[in-house]
């Protein structure tokens, strides 16, 4: 019988294996591709995802977030609160993330390995605590892991789908 843990863990495990195809042999140019007036990169879809994961998860698991806890805040130097995530950037902002690969997926490889380590203690009845409630109704675990990892999965295919477009358009 499969735990909710080990169900959880194999989405995420998803997301880890996406990422990296996604920014494997990706150049610079392709990271930074924007296909249209304001529209996301790569690097930024890369990041933001990442970041969302980190923070929401390490949050309400109750773990210090990877991007300040390991230092990644200093080695990305994007010109960013502290605490940001993506959420609700504008086009300009966005576009401010023109990270290496390399950076990009070490820094997702780290974050990647904490929700694994993180997931692992997981048990049925923990999906039931609320780790928002200024929601209504209130956010309980569960409702905030299937989110992450649903916004996860829709970035890592819009990275996917952008690539495709900067390599069709010789980027």
């Amino acid at each position: 019988m499969t735990t909710t843990a080990e169900l959880l863990t194999d989405g995420f495990d998803r997301v880890r294996e996406e990422v990296a195809g996604v920014l494997d042999g990706a150049s610079d140019a392709v990271l930074r591709h924007r296909p249209g007036p304001g529209a996301n990169t790569v690097a930024w879809l890369v990041w933001h995802l990442t970041r969302v994961q980190d923070a929401q998860l390490a949050d309400a698991l109750g773990h210090p977030d990877t991007w300040q806890n390991e230092g990644w805040e200093e080695r990305f130097g994007l010109p960013f609160e502290p605490g940001a995530t993506g959420y609700g950037q504008d086009p300009d902002e966005a576009a401010r993330v023109t990270t290496g690969r390399e950076l990009l997926a070490g820094y997702h490889e780290a974050v990647a390995h904490h929700v694994h380590e993180w997931l692992a203690g997981l048990g049925d009845a923990d999906l039931d605590k609320v780790v928002d409630p200024h929601w209504d109704p209130p956010v309980t675990l569960g409702v905030r892991l299937v989110s992450v990892l649903a916004d996860a999965l829709q970035h890592v295919g819009q990275a996917a789908y952008v690539r495709g477009l900067a390599e069709r358009a010789g980027t």
